[in-house]
């Protein structure tokens, strides 16, 4: 699983958890909402900080590939990537 995945699940988890926690207290439903909304986040910048990092090395090491692969393609279309012709493998 990935990490971008298992750091959404979490965020989700914990805000149905304090959503759970919340629910008995007398307030209204937005109020509700809210509080669990704020608390959650901040929850999640504490106990997922594991899953955060590993999402952001996942998504560092993505960009890294399609800048070298945007740089390959780029020097190929500049012509400076040109692979060598057949005729010069010949024995001297």
């Amino acid at each position: 699983m990935s990490a971008a995945v298992k750091y959404t699940l979490g965020r989700i988890g914990l805000f149905v958890g304090v959503l759970a926690a919340l629910w008995f207290v007398d307030m209204s439903i937005f109020l509700r909402l809210l509080l669990a909304l704020i608390s959650s986040a901040a929850l999640s910048f504490f106990l997922l900080r594991g899953w955060r990092d590993e999402m952001a090395g996942e998504m560092a090491e993505a960009s890294e590939r399609r800048r070298a692969e945007k740089e390959r393609l780029r020097s190929a279309l500049a012509g400076d990537d040109q692979p060598e012709p057949a005729d010069q493998h010949r024995e001297e």
